[in-house]
């Protein structure tokens, strides 16, 4: 099931937030993350905030259900039109993920995105993303996400393996993502992502290599690839705590990052965050660069995360709770964190360092900058980089990027 949301100060029920978030936010891209918990199966690695229909039968009559769950979301984008107030940024970025968020109709995002555009209106460059399960979609439905003004599409793949997809718990035949990408482009999109995990219980490198291999060959000019994390409450978990399927150990992990570093790198991807590549800088997921560089994204829907101007709040979990709150009037924010000036530059450091160009060495106290340059003695940073006042991972020190990122914030 999913994990719990963390603890904080109780969010107004307005939605206001504090003056001080606001300051400077002309400096700032904005984004929009639309959350959709849908889906029609559990994957067993999965603990994300996503409920099927079983799951919620009972527990949330009609407002948890997702006949009506585009109305829901556009209250909440006017919500954050109220809260901002005269803001005047239009939205740079708009993602759209799950749960599946094609198991609703495709005019229900276009919908959602529409009230964006409505409220805030888009830039003129604005990427617009989707998830999208590969068996979810077809021909039509994606001419139709492209009309509606969706950019960008992102097709969960993991793997070219039935055995493998079968311990997933994933449920698209092998070969139909592949299919998707061509379908994309047919559509008209600008931009494709394929999702792969790698170090799945009996998975092996030829496993890797082929999942690899079918993803450059589909064509998309982005590609993800995650190690799998086995969280605890997962089915996958209870399966390997009784013995089912073997745990994947971290060197298998590293091995199969250093194939999927050679395999795309041969195939003209370049890596730009350690877990994503793509053919070009117009391929690189915007969206998720606003998360890494610490910019402003509002987070609609059950469970959602936001973040505007140093404060983080999050959303209630469960889609009833969400749709009674939001139904009353009141912000659906369960939660809310101010960060002080040493928060955000921690986290200035945990999530630049993962970025090709890494973090300015000028965030680093005494401590962390002994650390960089041990670092780079040992060759895990780049010296250029580091010659201009950054420090920038080498490909032994992605491997490595959790041990760097923990001695750079002492």
């Amino acid at each position: 099931m999913p994990s719990a949301l963390p603890d904080g100060e109780p969010v107004p029920a307005d939605g206001a937030l504090p003056a001080s978030a606001l300051a400077g936010a002309a400096d700032r891209p904005l984004g929009f993350y639309l959350h959709v918990p849908y889906c029609a199966t559990r994957c067993g690695y999965c603990d994300f905030n996503t409920y099927t229909a079983t799951e919620l039968r009972g527990t949330g009559g009609v407002l948890a259900s997702r006949d009506n769950y585009a109305e829901t979301l556009v209250d909440e984008i006017r919500l954050a039109r109220k809260v901002l107030g005269d803001d005047p940024r239009p939205v740079r970025t708009v993602f759209v993920g799950g749960g599946t968020p094609t198991l609703l109709a495709a005019g229900d995002l276009v919908r959602m995105l529409g009230a964006i555009r409505e409220e805030f209106g888009l830039a003129p460059d604005a990427e617009v993303t989707t998830e999208a399960n590969p068996e979810s979609v077809d021909p039509a439905y994606l001419a139709e996400l492209r009309a509606g003004g969706f950019n960008r599409i992102s097709f969960g793949m993991q793997s070219a393996r039935q055995h493998v997809l079968k311990v997933l718990d994933r449920t698209h035949t092998p070969g139909r993502p592949e299919a998707c990408v061509a379908e994309a482009r047919a559509a008209g999109f600008d931009h494709v992502n394929l999702d792969l995990i790698y170090g799945t219980p009996g998975e092996s490198d030829d496993d890797w290599r082929a999942s690899l291999d079918a993803a450059i060959g589909a064509g998309p000019d982005h590609v993800s690839a995650y190690a799998l994390i086995v969280e605890e409450g997962t089915q996958l978990a209870r399966r390997i705590r009784r013995g089912e399927v073997p745990m994947t150990d971290d060197d298998v992990h590293a091995d199969r990052y250093l194939i999927a570093e050679e395999r795309l790198s041969e195939a003209g991807f370049s890596w730009y965050e350690v877990s994503n590549w793509a053919t070009s800088e117009g391929g690189r997921c915007l969206h998720n660069e606003l998360y890494w560089r610490g910019a402003d994204w509002w987070g609609a829907g059950p469970g959602a995360h936001s973040h505007v101007g140093g404060v983080r709040w999050w959303n209630v979990k469960h889609p009833g709770a969400y749709a009674g709150a939001l139904a009353e009037g009141r912000s659906p924010g369960a939660g809310r964190e101010v960060l002080s000036d040493e928060d955000r530059r921690v986290e200035r450091i945990l999530l630049e360092l993962r970025l090709l160009d890494g973090v300015p060495l000028e965030l680093l106290r005494a401590e962390g900058l002994a650390a960089a340059r041990r670092a780079l003695s040992d060759g895990l940073l780049r010296p250029e980089p580091f010659a201009e006042g950054r420090a920038a991972l080498t490909l032994r020190g992605r491997l490595l990027a959790d041990a760097v990122v923990r001695d750079l914030v002492d």
